[in-house]
């Protein structure tokens, strides 16, 4: 418990230190992220935000879990800087999309081969419990490239990606001290801990944003965790913390980047346009562009994603594949209701100059 607290203190005081340094670093060499196009601020923000999230995150976790057993954490390490470095890179010279994903990949595989991290069952989805060893390797690299784009392409509204980041680390934190996974439950509270401290500067109006070093960052660490998370329903039970249905909590947990990234990608197909095309359709922009503020768009996907993990605590003793019927289907309702509203705004708006 003693080296928990020391780390979320750790990686707060880290965190929270180095970001006067880095505006004033991104200030005299003019790193800004420039308004204008689909972002959604009005002046130029100082970026880099992600690398005192990651000298956070790196040193309190390294120094604070030695002792307790994480196998491979060196392999873990090495992932987050390969992350790290191409995030950089790209907040500083864009990088080509192409390029990104190649890093990312690398990092997957490391965490997949390297460090064994990996899906091995659908626990009793469809069915399944244990998958081919071909299979697990596949769908886990595919799992962790996965929630590190869905975190990118959530930070486009300050405080959003950190806040969302924040709670889903806090929550695998709470599973994991109660599974007594004490390494685990360092990573995410240092994780918990690092974003708190940035949202200080973040959260609107924001003095610096995170960039891809940070929200690629969050992506891979999240993923690890929401791996480990599924593969501890495989592990004996706590007597004080029985819990079921761990790949529906773990997806109602990352229910806001994983559905909107499904939902804009099948809207951009839909339309006959690329899945990767740049538009403004993201549930962020979609609530902009009803005319919240990015505080209240923020605190309005805070509580969403918070009455989502509510919501599988209670239901969790339904089975995994019941209980991904509910979360899926609400998380599709919800994710319409800004098309909704937005539709019936322009529809007022129609009718108001047919009147006149």
């Amino acid at each position: 418990m003693i080296n928990i607290a020391f780390s979320c203190i750790t990686a707060f005081i880290i965190t929270f230190l180095a970001i006067p340094s880095i505006i004033k670093v991104a200030v005299i060499k003019n790193l800004f992220d420039e308004p204008g196009g689909r972002k959604a601020h009005k002046s130029s923000i100082p970026t880099l935000g992600g690398l005192a999230i990651f000298a956070g995150v790196v040193f309190a976790f390294t120094f604070w879990s030695a002792g307790f057993n994480l196998q491979d954490t060196q392999y873990i390490i090495a992932a987050m800087t390969i992350i790290f470095f191409i995030g950089i890179k790209d907040d500083i010279v864009e990088l080509p999309a192409i390029k990104k994903l190649y890093g990312q990949l690398i990092a997957a595989i490391i965490i997949v081969l390297f460090s064994n991290i990996r899906i091995t069952g659908l626990y009793g989805i469809f069915g399944i419990d244990q998958v081919p060893y071909w299979f697990s390797i596949l769908f886990s690299i595919f799992t962790i490239i996965l929630i590190i784009n869905a975190f990118n392409l959530i930070d486009g509204v300050d405080g959003l990606a950190a806040g969302i980041g924040a709670i889903a680390a806090f929550t695998n934190g709470i599973y994991f001290y109660n599974y007594n996974e004490i390494a685990l439950c360092i990573l995410s509270f240092t994780l918990f801990s690092s974003l708190l401290a940035f949202l200080v500067y973040n959260f609107a109006p924001a003095n610096i944003f995170m960039g891809d070093t940070g929200s690629l960052l969050i992506g891979l660490i999240l993923s690890i965790l929401t791996i480990k998370f599924i593969e501890m329903s495989f592990a004996p039970h706590p007597k004080d913390f029985p819990f079921q249905a761990s790949p529906a909590m773990a997806i109602a947990i990352l229910v806001l980047p994983l559905f909107d990234l499904l939902r804009v990608f099948v809207v951009r197909i839909l339309n006959k346009r690329s899945p990767f095309h740049a538009d403004r359709l993201h549930m962020h922009h979609l609530l902009l562009d009803m005319g919240l503020s990015h505080r209240e768009v923020s605190m309005t996907l805070y509580l969403v994603n918070i009455g989502f993990i509510l919501i599988a605590l209670g239901l969790h003793s339904i089975g995994a594949l019941k209980l991904l019927f509910v979360i899926s289907s609400l998380a599709l309702l919800l994710s319409l209701v800004p098309f909704y509203l937005k539709f019936q705004a322009e529809r007022g708006k129609v009718t108001v100059k047919q009147d006149r």
